[in-house]
């Protein structure tokens, strides 16, 4: 089952495919796992090694990948019409008969390994990974996704085949196509696709949770000029009946750039920050809202003081209906460009049917963004946001705190 649209302007054929699961799903002794997978499947399969496959891909302008995320693992697939039969062909394989041959594995592995450690010493990864730490003991939320050094380097072939085989399955699996073909000819082309895959998945059960309630302030110590801040507490899911209040919420609050009050009380009236910024991170077993700014170590105690200055005031007293008329207007008018290329298109079609969304979606969302009002936003606000439950780390040599 797919959801297709029709597109003959060009002759390209985009498909993106998504499986429930992720690295939420690894033990905690294989933490980047997912993310290897996803980084090696299109190294080599069946009986093409990594070089043959490869070749074929650039030979035949095919485009093929994968990638892992806290939730989900994803497929894509973008290629030329009059290269269909090959370009499915191939991603076939990479689904159902990958080789994991050494080579490519160790290749890749020592390039995740390289990233990991220059992340050791970079702020904005040190402050991001402290929170989720914090935020979710001894859950799987609380591990990146790329793993860590030590798990990374203990994972073997066997584990990335076992995953492989857990992971990807038809009853877990939603797809998306737009693009040059008819859909008589798409449906025998995804049954043949999809054919060998195993149909149903061997997952591990995933905790809902909340990110801990508490007032939290870990500092990370490190001999740089400028502190890196991250910031953020308990949000929404994607399926919560507050989820479009609380949208337009964090675009008035930190999202919407310019026009958001903590850049113009934190950057524009008072230069302490180069940027400010917040946003919504729905995920399936959890709902966030998080922020962040980088400021000199000596403006960081009054940017935090700055910063839960306006969370309290936007908690009391909500917005104004001149901010609230103006995020509609914004965030429904820059909508359509989201949907600007096939590949776009697809990746929305994929994410509306991971989130249960309906086809009907795309023409609901502006009256769902429209009918939410000045009350709504004051519920949401009083629900989500509150200064004292809220987790904030910092990297560098902060002052004033």
């Amino acid at each position: 089952k797919a959801w297709f649209v029709e597109e003959r302007s060009i002759p390209i054929i985009s498909l993106e495919v998504a499986w429930k699961g992720g690295s939420s799903i690894e033990a905690a002794s294989k933490a980047g796992l997912a993310n290897l997978v996803a980084s090696t499947m299109d190294e080599g399969a069946g009986d093409f090694d990594s070089r043959i496959f490869q070749k074929k891909l650039s030979d035949n302008a095919i485009s093929l990948k994968f990638n892992a995320s806290k939730d989900s693992f994803q497929g894509s697939l973008k290629t030329l019409s009059k290269n269909r039969e090959e370009a499915f062909s191939l991603f076939s394989m990479a689904l159902t008969d990958p080789r994991f041959d050494t080579e490519p594995v160790e290749r890749i592995r020592n390039q995740i390994l390289v990233g990991l450690n220059r992340k050791l010493s970079n702020p904005n990864s040190l402050a991001g990974r402290a929170w989720f730490e914090i935020a979710f003991p001894n859950h799987p939320y609380s591990v990146p996704t790329e793993g860590v050094i030590e798990t990374v380097k203990t994972i073997t072939q066997k584990d990335l085949i076992d995953f492989k085989n857990d992971q990807i399955a038809l009853d877990n699996m939603v797809v998306a196509v737009i693009g040059d073909i008819g859909k008589e000819e798409l449906g025998l082309l995804l049954d043949k696709t999809f054919g060998g895959v195993r149909k149903k998945a061997r997952l591990m059960k995933v905790p809902d949770v909340k990110p801990m309630p508490q007032v939290s302030v870990k500092i990370i110590e490190q001999d740089i000029p400028q502190s890196v801040v991250v910031f953020g507490g308990a949000g929404v899911k994607r399926d919560d009946p507050d989820y479009y209040a609380a949208y337009i919420l964090n675009y008035i609050l930190g999202g919407g750039g310019f026009e958001s009050r903590l850049t113009k009380e934190i950057r524009e009236k008072r230069g302490l920050v180069y940027s400010v910024y917040s946003y919504l991170y729905p995920l399936r077993h959890s709902g966030l809202q998080l922020g962040g700014f980088g400021t000199s170590n000596a403006s960081v105690g009054e940017a935090v003081k700055l910063l839960k200055v306006e969370l309290h005031k936007i908690r009391n007293d909500g917005v104004t209906a001149e901010e609230l008329d103006a995020a509609k207007t914004y965030i429904n008018g820059s909508f359509p460009l989201r949907l600007s290329s096939n590949s776009k298109i697809a990746n929305i079609m994929v994410s509306m049917q991971v989130f249960d969304l309906p086809v009907e979606y795309l023409s609901d969302r502006p009256g769902l963004i429209n009918a939410v009002t000045l009350e709504d936003i004051l519920r949401a606000a009083k629900r989500l946001i509150n200064p004292d439950e809220m987790i904030v780390t910092i990297v560098g040599k902060p002052e004033g705190l």
